[in-house]
C-alpha cells in the first residue's frame, strides 16, 4: 500500500506533464486557424448595401438633378439638347468605364496611370473583391466598379454647362471620350488609384475636389474659349427660362451628394456620418453666404443665388468632407458661398469667357478653395480628423500642387480634345441653328408646346 502511495505523485506529475503537452500541442494548432480567420476578408452586408445606395444617390445627382439644374438655366429653345448632353455623356462614359476606365483608374501601373490588366472587367466576378479604408473589410468588386462609374459619369457631364446652346452634339461626344480617357482617367489614378502620385504624396481628396470638380471647371473653361460666346452674349438677354427646374435640380443635387461624399467612405460607419454632416451644413452655410453677399452687393437675394450656393458648398467640401470637423465645414461653407459668387461675377468678367452655366465659376473656384482649405481644417487643432503631428503649412502645400498639378493636365488634355472634335466634325452649329435653338435643330423636338 505505502508502494502505491509513493507511485501516485509520479502518476499524477507524469499525467500532468502530458496534459501540459496535448494543451500546448492544441494552442499551437488552433493559434494558425485563429490568426487565419482574424485576416480573411470581411463583407458586411451594411457596407454592401450602402454603396449601392449610394451608388443610386450619384445616379440620381445626374439624372434627374444636374440635367434639370443646367437645363432650367438655358433658355427654352435649348433645354432639350442640355438634358440630352447630360443622359447621354453620362452614358456614354458609364460604358467606357467598364470596358477599360476601371483598369486605367484602379489597377497598380505608373504613377500617372493604371494597367490595362482589367480591361473589359477581365478577372472582376462576383467572388472578387475591392478594399475599403479598413485593412480585412471589403466590398463586393461590381459594386466598387458601379459606384466609381457614376463618378466618371458626372464629370463629364458637369463639362459640358461651360458650351452649353451652341456645340455641335456629335463633337460634345467626340470631346468627352477624349477627355475622359487622357484627363479623367490619369487625375484619378493620381489622386485615388494604388501607386497614384498624388496620393503617394499624401494629397487629400476624400469625394473628388480634384479628380471630379477642378478637373471639370477648367476643362469647361477651356471650352467656353475656344467654342467661343453664343450670339448675343453681352447684349442681349440670354436668361434662364426656368428657375423653378433650376431649384428643383439644385435639391436634387444635394440629396444625391450624400451618396457622392458619405458613399466615398465605403463603409457604413462613423467616417461616412461625418462625411454626412459635413455636406449638409456646409450647403446650407454656402446658401446663407451666397444670399447675404447678393444682398450685400446686389440689393436683394435671389433664387438662382441660392441655388448656385447650395452647389457651391457642395462643390467646396467634397474634398474636405471625411477630414474636417462640422464647425470647419460651415466655415468652408460660407467662404465657398462668398468665393464662387465672386467667381460667377467679378472673375468671370476678367477671364471674358462665355461659361454659360458658370462651371469654372462654381465648380473650379469652389474646387480649388475646398481642396486648399482641406489643408487647414484637417488639423486636430481645428476639429479635423488629422494626426498629432499634422503640419498646416506642409499640407497645405501638398493640397496647392495637386490642385495646379490638375488645372496644368486639364487644360492641356482639353485644348487637344477640342482641336481634335473641331478637325474632325467642326465644334459649332451653324448660326441660323443656333438661333432656331438646338432642340429643334439637333434632336427634332421641342421642350414645350405653348
Amino acid at each position: 500500500m505505502k508502494k502505491l502511495y509513493a507511485l501516485l505523485p509520479a502518476a499524477l506529475a507524469l499525467g500532468l506533464a502530458g496534459g501540459s503537452a496535448l494543451a500546448q500541442e492544441a494552442a499551437t494548432a488552433v493559434a494558425p486557424a485563429v490568426e487565419a480567420a482574424a485576416a480573411a476578408p470581411i463583407v458586411e452586408k451594411g457596407d454592401v448595401a450602402w454603396i449601392m445606395t449610394s451608388t443610386l444617390l450619384v445616379l440620381f445627382m445626374a439624372l434627374p438633378g444636374l440635367a434639370l439644374f443646367y437645363g432650367g438655366l438655358v433658355r427654352s429653345k435649348n433645354m432639350l439638347s442640355v438634358l440630352m448632353q447630360v443622359m447621354v455623356v453620362f452614358s456614354l462614359i458609364a460604358v467606357l468605364w467598364v470596358f477599360y476606365g476601371y483598369s486605367l483608374a484602379f489597377t497598380e501601373g505608373a504613377p500617372f496611370i493604371g494597367s490595362l490588366d482589367k480591361l473589359f472587367l477581365s478577372g472582376v466576378t462576383i467572388d472578387t473583391l475591392a478594399d475599403t479604408f479598413t485593412d480585412n473589410v471589403k466590398l463586393p468588386e461590381f459594386a466598387f466598379v458601379a459606384f466609381q462609374a457614376t463618378f466618371a459619369g458626372i464629370t463629364g457631364a458637369l463639362v459640358v454647362g461651360a458650351f452649353a446652346e451652341r456645340m455641335k452634339f456629335s463633337a460634345v461626344l467626340i470631346f468627352s471620350v477624349i477627355w475622359f480617357t487622357l484627363c479623367y482617367l490619369p487625375i484619378c489614378h493620381m489622386v485615388w488609384g494604388p501607386g497614384g502620385m498624388l496620393l503617394d504624396d499624401g494629397a487629400l481628396d476624400f469625394a473628388g475636389g480634384t479628380v471630379v470638380h477642378i478637373n471639370a471647371g477648367v476643362a469647361g473653361l477651356v471650352g467656353a474659349y475656344m467654342v467661343g460666346k453664343r450670339i448675343g452674349f453681352g447684349r442681349e438677354a440670354l436668361t434662364p427660362h426656368s428657375l423653378t427646374l433650376t431649384m428643383v435640380g439644385a435639391s436634387m443635387l444635394w440629396v444625391g451628394w450624400f451618396g457622392f461624399n458619405a458613399g466615398s467612405n465605403l463603409e457604413a460607419t462613423s467616417g461616412a456620418a461625418l462625411a454626412f454632416i459635413n455636406t449638409l451644413v456646409a450647403t446650407a452655410a454656402a446658401v446663407l453666404a451666397w444670399s447675404l453677399g447678393e444682398a450685400l452687393f446686389k440689393g436683394r437675394p435671389s433664387m438662382l443665388g441660392a441655388a448656385s450656393g447650395a452647389v457651391a458648398g457642395l462643390v467646396a467640401i467634397t474634398p474636405a468632407c471625411g477630414s474636417v470637423g462640422p464647425m470647419g465645414a460651415i466655415v468652408i461653407g460660407l467662404l465657398a458661398g462668398f468665393v464662387c459668387l465672386w467667381g460667377v461675377n467679378g472673375l468671370k468678367r476678367m477671364l471674358g469667357a462665355d461659361d454659360a452655366l458658370d462651371v469654372f465659376g462654381v465648380h473650379g473656384v469652389g474646387g480649388i478653395l475646398g481642396a486648399i482649405l482641406t489643408g487647414v481644417f484637417t488639423a486636430p487643432s481645428l476639429g479635423g480628423t488629422g494626426a498629432e503631428d499634422f503640419s498646416i503649412a506642409g499640407q497645405v502645400w501638398i493640397q496647392t500642387y495637386s490642385v495646379l498639378i490638375t488645372i496644368a493636365w486639364s487644360a492641356v488634355v482639353a485644348v487637344i480634345a477640342y482641336k481634335v472634335a473641331d478637325i474632325l466634325v467642326g465644334l459649332r452649329v451653324p448660326e441660323e441653328e443656333e438661333r432656331q435653338g438646338l432642340d429643334v435643330s439637333a434632336h427634332g423636338e421641342t421642350a414645350y408646346h405653348h
